[in-house]
């Protein structure tokens, strides 16, 4: 196996937001191959949003978007099993970017919403962008609900 540095760690890191562990673990196991460590860090975050999955959610936020021509706004309900998780300022940027793409989404339901690819990153869906949230803080995060209105 070869050795992994910690430039290779912190690189991963910054890029996915994982914890270092996490990240270590994927780069030894995909042999410091960092795309096969992607893979990796993303099949694990399905797994623990799987595990995590039916969990009671007893927090979450509203997050708002208009556009800079008042010609579209969102509301959305994203939530979190605790407060100390829906308050996180990376949790808030997340569902403020999610506000965004549903401005520009023609999904009408969430379940719509989650198939679509991620505006600011098409190789991700809405989905893979919450089970990350799920994998990240190691509690379950949903999108409740949204409306879209438009002038």
């Amino acid at each position: 196996m070869s050795s992994i540095s910690s430039d290779q760690v912190k690189a991963l890191r910054e890029k996915t937001g994982i914890s270092v562990m996490r990240v270590q673990k994927a780069l030894q196991e995909a042999e410091g191959n960092e795309a096969r460590a992607i893979e990796i860090l993303k099949e694990l975050g399905e797994e623990v949003a799987a595990k995590k999955g039916n969990r009671a959610l007893g927090a979450g936020i509203v997050e708002s978007y208009v556009h800079h021509d008042k010609s579209v706004g969102v509301l959305l309900l994203i939530a979190a099993e605790t407060d100390f998780v829906s308050k996180n300022e990376e949790f808030q940027q997340t569902a403020h970017a999610i506000a965004l793409h549903i401005a520009a989404s023609k999904a009408e339901t969430v379940e719509e919403l989650l198939k679509e690819d991620f505006i600011q990153d098409p190789s991700k869906t809405i989905d893979d962008i919450v089970k990350g949230l799920t994998a990240k803080f190691g509690e379950n995060a949903n999108i409740e609900n949204f409306v879209r209105m438009r002038a």
